[in-house]
């Protein structure tokens, strides 16, 4: 995994801060790959006990949040809800190639 332990630990208190203690996430796509270089933070973030619009305002706080911790990397953020318009597909992908944090 191509985070160092100062990027997680934010991404992972920005997530709790944003979405709440029940949000589950998983780092997937290129960052995974040891031996990639570069590319974007693809993060799936699996939301329980929100609705689609709640989640997407914490998206956006999310983001505006960990921008302002770990400076101004590029975060792909793919949200999972009750009801979300997201293809099953993406989800399924990131679980079953991603890392959980």
């Amino acid at each position: 995994m191509r985070l160092d332990q100062t990027q997680l630990t934010a991404i992972r208190h920005v997530a709790t801060e944003c979405f709440g203690d029940d949000a589950r996430l998983w780092l997937f796509g290129s960052r995974v790959d040891d031996a990639a270089r570069g590319g974007d933070i693809d993060l799936l973030v699996e939301i329980p006990s929100l609705d689609s619009e709640q989640a997407l305002r914490a998206k956006y706080d999310f983001l505006a949040l960990l921008k302002q911790r770990i400076g101004d990397r590029r975060v792909d953020v793919v949200l999972s809800t009750a009801g979300s318009a997201n293809p099953p597909d993406i989800v399924e992908i990131a679980k079953q190639t991603g890392v959980r944090l």
